[in-house]
């Protein structure tokens, strides 16, 4: 008699994972799709078929379903890929469920009010079940912003991997390849040369910075502001650089 197989036919492993997220202000679908055509068309190996999040926290209101459907076609068609809607309201979890597609909660939708001041997305259910109580205390918790130590990499990072460094920074003692991405809560120390993608401030600090012996790069980023390949200035390519985020624009200077 045969024993029966417990090997489950697919193996479910949470990582983390690269997502882009794409904050609607103004509910111009042939404007949002001529603008997401343009990111793929300037920088394809980071926005072509790309996971986006749609957050409509910057609208007044809420897309009804069907203008809802059709960006998501819109952008589909101008080549991102819209695999979910940012954590909202109640109404933002029903214009969810009727598209078929997930709210993250990581991406918390932030709604502005008429004054402009910004409105956290409601809490989750009081109807959740608290946490257990632990059995020893915990240290409290670091404050918004705040990084723990660094998180140092000898190696060098390889084409296709990811490299990320959750609330602390990351030091790359070798060189980081093209078509790899690091990505830190806090700052970015690379030693070698940065020929991939290095997104610092992940999670929106807006002090950190990037620093890199030869300067290569696809695309960097700090606090969600990006620049690409093609707007870096010429005549830093190969330098020593730093790169730090400056009333709302990214800037790159030489260090050398």
């Amino acid at each position: 008699m045969s024993l029966p197989n417990y090997e489950p036919a697919g193996e479910l492993k949470i990582g983390q994972v690269g997502i882009a997220n794409l904050k609607i202000r103004t509910l111009d679908i042939p404007a949002l799709a001529e603008e997401m055509r343009q990111r793929v068309t300037r920088a394809p190996k980071m926005f072509d078929r790309a996971a986006v999040i749609l957050d409509f926290g910057g609208l007044s209101s809420l897309p009804s379903a069907s203008q809802a459907r059709e960006l998501v076609e819109a952008l589909r068609g101008a080549g991102a890929l819209p695999v979910g809607l940012a954590y909202g309201s109640s109404e933002n979890d029903a214009l969810a469920v009727e598209l078929g597609l997930p709210l993250l909660a990581k991406f918390r939708a932030q709604y502005e009010r008429a004054d402009g001041a910004a409105v956290d997305a409601a809490p989750p259910p009081a109807s959740a079940k608290p946490a257990a109580k632990p059995d020893k205390p915990r240290a409290a918790p670091a404050a918004s912003g705040a990084v723990e130590p660094g998180l140092m990499q000898v190696a060098s990072v390889r084409s296709g991997q990811q490299l990320y460094a959750e609330q602390r920074d990351l030091t790359v003692v070798g060189t980081v390849g093209a078509g790899a991405e690091v990505i830190a809560d806090g700052s970015i120390h690379i030693y070698g040369a940065l020929r991939g993608r290095a997104l610092a401030g992940a999670q929106g600090m807006e002090a950190a910075r990037i620093f890199c012996r030869e300067f290569h790069a696809e695309l960097v980023a700090i606090a969600g502001t990006y620049m690409v390949a093609d707007d870096f200035p010429r005549e830093l390519k190969g330098r020593a650089v730093q790169i730090r985020l400056e009333k709302g624009k990214l800037d790159i200077a030489a260090l050398d």
